[in-house]
Order: C-alpha cells, then sequence, then structure tokens
C-alpha cells in the first residue's frame, strides 16, 4: 500500500510494563517516539498518563497530524470503539475511541496490541506478503494476531486472537491479573512466568549465580537470567529451557490449529535468541502434526520493540485512507 511520505499520524502501543508513542509518517517510518511506564494505580490515571505522553509527543512536531492509532492489551469491541476488559493494566468497560477523540480532537483508531503488532510485519516486516500467518508477542503476558488470506483476523466483535489464553495445563497456575483460567500459554510461558520460575529455582539453589541475585535482590527478570544462563549457570539454564519449553507448546498447538506460512515471534522476552528459541522448535519438531509443522517459517519480527507503534501508525494509515 503506497502512501505520501508527509501524511504523519500517531502510533501508541499500550504495553503492559511500558506505553510507547510514535510519530510516524506514510512509509512507516518512526520520526519521534516517547516512552513511559504504564501507569497502573487506576483507569483515569493510566488515560490521563496516555494523553500526557502523546501531547508531549505533538510537540516535538509543527506539522499537522492526521489521526491517532492505539494498540491496547484489552479486550476490544470494535464496532464501539471499546475496551471491553483487560488483564495486566485497569482498562475496561470504556469507550476509549470517544475518550480519546475528545482530549486529542484527531480521528482515534483502536485494536489489540498484538493484533497491531501482526500488521506491521504482514505490511513491511517479516510476515509481508504471507497470507496465512501467526504472530505472538511474548512479554509481561502473552499477545497474539492471526492472518487470514491476507488480512487481520479479529472475529465477531474485534476481541479474537487471544492467543495468550489459550490453557496449555488445566492444572496450572492461575493466570494474572483479570484472567479466570489457570495454566494460560501467557501463565506458563511469559515474562511473569520466567520470573517466577528464576525465583523457584533461585530459591532451591541459593549458592548458584542466580540464587546471589535473589539474596542481592536484584529483580530477576529476563535480562538478568538469560546473561546468567549465557555464562552456564545451571539454574539460569533451566529457567530458560522451561520457557522455551512452554513456548513450544503453545506454539505447536497453534501450527496445529492454523496451518499458516509464516510464526513470527517478537516480543521482549525472545531476545533470550537460542536459549528459548531452540527448545521451543525443538518440541513443534517432535509434536507438530505433518505437514503443517514441515511448512512453516518460523521467524523473528522485523520491527522489534518498535512494532506495536508501527503497528497502531499503520492501523490509523488504513483507516483515513478509507474514508477519503
Amino acid at each position: 500500500m503506497n502512501r505520501a511520505p508527509e501524511k504523519l499520524v500517531i502510533g501508541v502501543d499500550l504495553g503492559g510494563t511500558h506505553t510507547a508513542a510514535g510519530l510516524v509518517d506514510g512509509r512507516l517510518e518512526l520520526l519521534a517516539s516517547v516512552e513511559q511506564k504504564t501507569v497502573k494505580s487506576s483507569q483515569e490515571a493510566l488515560l490521563e498518563s496516555i494523553v500526557a505522553a502523546i501531547r508531549k509527543l505533538l510537540r516535538k512536531t509543527s506539522a499537522p497530524v492526521a489521526a491517532a492509532g492505539f494498540g491496547i492489551p484489552s479486550m476490544i469491541d470494535q464496532l464501539h470503539g471499546r475496551a471491553v476488559m483487560s488483564v495486566n493494566i485497569p482498562l475496561a468497560g470504556i469507550d476509549f475511541v470517544a475518550y480519546m477523540k475528545e482530549k486529542l480532537g484527531l480521528p482515534v483508531f483502536i485494536d489489540n496490541d498484538a493484533n497491531v503488532a501482526a500488521l506491521a510485519e504482514l505490511r513491511a516486516g517479516a510476515a509481508r506478503g504471507a497470507k496465512q500467518a501467526l504472530m505472538i508477542t511474548v512479554g509481561t503476558g502473552i499477545g497474539g494476531g492471526i492472518v487470514i488470506d491476507g488480512e487481520i483476523y479479529r472475529g465477531a466483535t474485534g476481541s479474537a486472537a487471544e492467543l495468550g489464553h489459550i490453557v496449555i495445563d488445566v492444572n496450572g497456575p492461575p493466570c494474572q491479573g483479570a484472567c479466570p483460567n489457570n495454566g494460560c500459554f501467557e501463565t506458563m510461558a511469559s515474562g511473569t512466568a520466567l520470573i517466577r520460575y528464576a525465583e523457584e529455582e533461585a530459591a532451591a539453589h541459593p549458592g548458584s549465580a542466580l540464587g546471589g541475585a535473589l539474596a542481592a535482590g536484584k529483580t530477576l527478570d529476563g535480562a538478568l537470567v538469560s546473561g546468567l544462563a549465557a555464562k552456564g549457570d545451571q539454574p539460569a539454564l533451566e529457567v530458560m529451557e522451561k520457557i522455551g519449553f512452554y513456548i513450544g507448546v503453545g506454539v505447536t498447538s497453534l501450527v496445529n490449529v492454523f496451518n499458516p506460512e509464516i510464526f513470527v515471534l517478537g516480543g521482549g522476552i525472545m531476545e533470550a535468541g537460542d536459549l528459548i528459541i531452540k527448545p521451543a522448535l525443538e518440541y513443534l519438531r517432535e509434536r507438530g502434526l505433518k505437514p503443517n509443522r514441515d511448512i512453516v517459517k518460523v521467524v523473528k519480527p522485523r520491527f522489534g520493540p518498535e512494532a506495536g507503534m508501527i503497528g497502531a501508525a499503520c492501523l490509523a494509515l488504513d483507516n483515513i485512507e478509507r474514508s477519503t
């Protein structure tokens, strides 16, 4: 889809941990951005913080901005512009589109955060040209995007593709936030799960480097654990192997169901590389059904952490073009 480069829009990626807003042109080039921690104290405070971030971004340009697109980690009612409920942030039952239109004075479009990340990869990234594709983003939780016949699949009301909430262990731990299930994909394989596994391994092996990090009061996040694993710390390696295993379980189930050409593995946790990806792919090769497992290409995203902003901007560009 060819666009005039001078057409500017805002793309907002509202994540469970960080919120990023970008000024993007018609060629999907990111011209400026702001980032901040996601406010979780209340819905009102969250909304005010998003508006403040966008206004800060708008001060970086004197050029007119045509629209704003939002990728939010929520169940979306596309028909009415509403964020119905969210698992990891305090956002539920609000006419998000109307609120942001009033505050910003711009046309506003919303979609699930993983859907817009998949849209970025479909338009100009790792899934470009694919007719059937899947994407998961592994961060605080796990988001998903489904491409069917070259288009993002959103379901009857816009809330499809909650791939992080397929249940892969019915007897597993309770899911986080507002989800009522046990053993969801994101409960077993997200960044939150990694921290839980790391704390368990560190407590069981206090003499290890991982145990020492816990005793020193450090947050056992993906960067720390993968760094220790790369140095050969066995408990840290066990954590990464476990995350990779459960990502493999989820990916294999999705490949068996959807038979995609491309499967894009994204999100911050995937920066650990082969420590996670290798056991995930081994599981897929062992348990995936033929021919699905043989034809699917598992790839890294092109846009990395900027996918949400670029995809939200693409959402805005698509919609303003349809209206002109």
